[in-house]
C-alpha cells in the first residue's frame, strides 16, 4: 500500500487545515488507516484512526473536539484540524495496517505502511 499525504502548511493559531492521504495499491476491506504526528523532540503520537470498511473512527483524547478523521470512496483519508495551536506544529503522517474488526490500535509499531509526511506549522 502506498500513501501520499498533502495539505500541510503554515497557519495562524486558531486556524484550520485539512490533510489528505491518498492510498493506492492492494487495499482490502480489513485495512485500518491512521494519522500520527511527530513534533520536535517528541515521540510519534497517534491522533486518529478509521476502519476502511465501516468508517468506524477513533480519536486521541488530545485532539477530540478539534480534529476529525474521515474517508471518501476514492481511497482518500482526511484529517480536518480546527482551532490549531502552536503545539500542533509537527510532521503529520498517514499510516495503514491490516486490522481486525473495529479495534483501532494507537501504537505506531502496529502500522506497516507509511506516507512521507507533511509539515504543519502553527504560528502564535
Amino acid at each position: 500500500v502506498q500513501l501520499v499525504e498533502s495539505g500541510g502548511g503554515l497557519v495562524q493559531a486558531g486556524g484550520s487545515l485539512r490533510l489528505s492521504c491518498a492510498a493506492s495499491g492492494h487495499i482490502t476491506r480489513g485495512y485500518h488507516m491512521a494519522w500520527f504526528r511527530v513534533a520536535p523532540g517528541k515521540e510519534r503520537e497517534f491522533l486518529a484512526g478509521i476502519t476502511w470498511s465501516s468508517n468506524y473512527a477513533r480519536l486521541a483524547d488530545s485532539v477530540k473536539g478539534r480534529f476529525i478523521i474521515s474517508k471518501d470512496n476514492a481511497n482518500t483519508v482526511f484529517l480536518q484540524m480546527n482551532n490549531l495551536k502552536p503545539e500542533d506544529t509537527a510532521v503529520y503522517y498517514c499510516a495503514a495496517r491490516l486490522g481486525a474488526g473495529n479495534t483501532l490500535l494507537p501504537g505506531y509499531s502496529h502500522y506497516t505502511d507509511w506516507g512521507q509526511g507533511t509539515q504543519v506549522t502553527v504560528s502564535s
